[in-house]
């Protein structure tokens, strides 16, 4: 490979650096996008040009930028403090409960194709917070290696109840794929009976894994606060 081609992998090396040094992801991204457009010899007017006419063909995939924007909008005003106010109300709650409750309504909703905004429009800004909020509600301040587990399984959560369920809906983008992979294999399903058949295995999915989210919650809570707090 050349020098020259090299140089046009800049960008690449700029995100990797960018995101192993933690610094703001949206600043990384514009800094590659600026820096590769500049030594590919592409310009900045035509950088632009070429991000307009992509949005413009694509601008329903760029739905999440006006959620981010509410969402920004929203935390700026409490909606975190709100949440981990609201569950500090319920008797008895734990982290734990409050993702598998999450999972519950989230599979719900799935089935009818109905989506919250994923992990940045509804995890991160809502339930991360209301998690919080089931610990300090019990006077305990929040262990960060506790808080990165919680994370991670509120972020399964998600993956989970919408993997899982998304295929419920008929019509849907899921039970498409699946009944479009089985007619080129030569196998005729309706959509209807492909999602009776997907229904067990969802409810066993999303069970199994609020029951094990909620065990391994309540354990790190001995470990962390005492007495299964």
């Amino acid at each position: 490979m050349e020098f020259a081609e090299i140089v046009k992998l800049v960008g690449v090396f700029i995100v990797i650096i960018g995101f192993a040094l933690k610094l703001d992801a949206i600043l990384i991204i514009m800094a590659a996008a600026i820096t590769t457009a500049l030594v590919g010899g592409l310009g900045i007017e035509k950088m632009l040009t070429t991000l307009g006419s992509s949005f413009v063909a694509n601008r329903a995939m760029c739905i999440f930028i006006v959620i981010m924007l509410v969402i920004g909008t929203l935390e700026r005003n409490g909606l975190k403090e709100s949440a981990a106010k609201l569950i500090g109300k319920v008797k008895g709650s734990t982290p734990g409960s409050v993702i598998g409750a999450y999972g519950l309504v989230r599979s719900i909703f799935g089935a009818f194709n109905i989506s919250f905004g994923g992990v940045a429009g509804l995890v991160r800004p809502v339930v991360m917070p209301m998690a919080e909020g089931a610990i300090e509600a019990k006077g305990n301040k929040v262990n960060p290696d506790h808080l990165e587990d919680l994370k991670g399984m509120a972020t399964g959560m998600e993956n989970i109840s919408w993997f899982m369920c998304q295929v419920l809906f008929i019509g849907g983008a899921g039970g498409l794929l699946v009944q479009g992979t089985l007619k080129g294999l030569k196998i005729d399903v309706e959509l209807p009976s492909l999602a009776l058949v997907c229904l067990p295995a969802a409810i066993f999915g999303v069970g199994l894994a609020i029951i094990v989210y909620f065990i391994r919650d309540r354990n790190m809570c001995k470990k962390y606060y005492g007495g299964g707090k």
